[in-house]
């Protein structure tokens, strides 16, 4: 008896060993896992660039806008008399 249940102990260890994951899983695994991040540090980059491209977009198009309200104003500012009106007695 002592002999069957020192066997059945010994199979039901082997049993659990054999149900574990093997190198090669673990290391498809972790594989797996990397090129996830991997992948997602790409991504994160190409929105960076993305974002700065059009914080870019939007700068120039406020220096612009800022420019031709300049040149508005210098304009406007040509054709205003000088002094105000002078009023006759």
């Amino acid at each position: 008896m002592k002999k069957v249940f020192t066997l059945m102990v010994a199979v039901s260890m082997l049993s659990l060993i054999a149900c574990g994951p093997s190198k090669e899983e673990l290391a498809a695994k972790e594989k797996a896992k990397q090129d996830s991040i991997a992948k997602a540090q790409k991504e994160l980059a190409v929105q960076d660039s993305l974002t700065a491209v059009a914080k870019a977009k939007e700068d120039s198009i406020a220096k612009a806008t800022a420019k031709e309200d300049s040149i508005k104003a210098a304009a406007e500012a040509k054709k205003a008399p000088k002094g105000g009106k002078k009023v006759k007695k």
